[in-house]
């Protein structure tokens, strides 16, 4: 993912999750949301979007997917949404350049505060991003097998919150932050995506995020060369 010579001034940021798609340009704000779920595609997307793609009031867009993402490509069919999106021409729907990277490491590139950080996306499924230094590291750890045949997100997405109940869910959230926050060792976990609601309290090395983090991500997503975002962190997370 190359960096251009000029960051873009007008950037339509599309956050696409299991629930819902979110849309946002610039420093106006969200502009506004619309159901996802099984049936969403890109072409329904698109549609969805029509009278944002027909004001033609941006000069780029940042998308963050609900699946895997290499070099700026879908790699992979979602888990949560409908089918199409690998080989969609997202450039040719919206007019403009794009970029595409998963939807945790844009809300990741979005809460980064420097150094050792890893995020973990508690939404309809389970995101899990690492930066290290700059170095943005998107995961698939949330499909890693975890218990009794099941992945983490089996346990830590919407299913498994819902399947087994918030106690029991909150429990397996705790467990599943130390044991990564220890494995991976970073400096702090942040915490972001829908069901942050749901906790009563944060695990221990853990920060709250917010989802409009997203969206921050989304315009940081433009500074990027290669992995590596071109900022200049305030200071070292502690």
């Amino acid at each position: 993912m190359a960096a251009s010579s000029r960051t873009p001034r007008r950037i339509l940021v599309v956050d696409i999750g299991g629930t819902h798609v979110k849309y946002h340009l610039g420093r106006r704000g969200l502009l506004g949301r619309f159901a996802s779920g099984t049936h969403m595609t890109p072409q329904r997307m698109l549609r969805a979007l029509h009278p944002v793609i027909a004001s033609g009031a941006y000069d780029a867009v940042s998308i963050g997917y609900p699946g895997v993402v290499h070099l700026g490509r879908i790699a992979a069919e979602p888990h949560n949404l409908g089918h199409g999106w690998v080989g969609f021409d997202f450039a040719k729907g919206f007019g403009r350049p794009v970029r595409i990277v998963n939807d945790a490491a844009m809300q990741a590139i979005g809460s980064y505060r420097g150094g050792r950080m890893l995020f973990i996306g508690l939404g309809t499924g389970l995101g899990i991003t690492l930066i290290v230094d700059g170095i943005v590291e998107p995961t698939e750890l949330g499909h890693m097998p975890y218990k009794r045949g099941r992945s983490y997100e089996d346990y830590l997405g919407e299913r498994g919150r819902k399947r087994r109940g918030n106690k029991k869910w909150r429990a397996s959230v705790a467990e599943v932050v130390e044991y990564l926050r220890r494995a991976l060792e970073v400096d702090y976990v942040m915490l972001g995506g829908g069901n942050v609601k749901h906790l009563k309290s944060l695990p221990p090395g853990t920060r709250l995020g917010d989802n409009r983090n997203a969206f921050v991500g989304g315009l940081r997503l433009w500074q990027l060369r290669g992995e590596r975002l071109l900022l200049r962190p305030r200071r070292r997370a502690r």
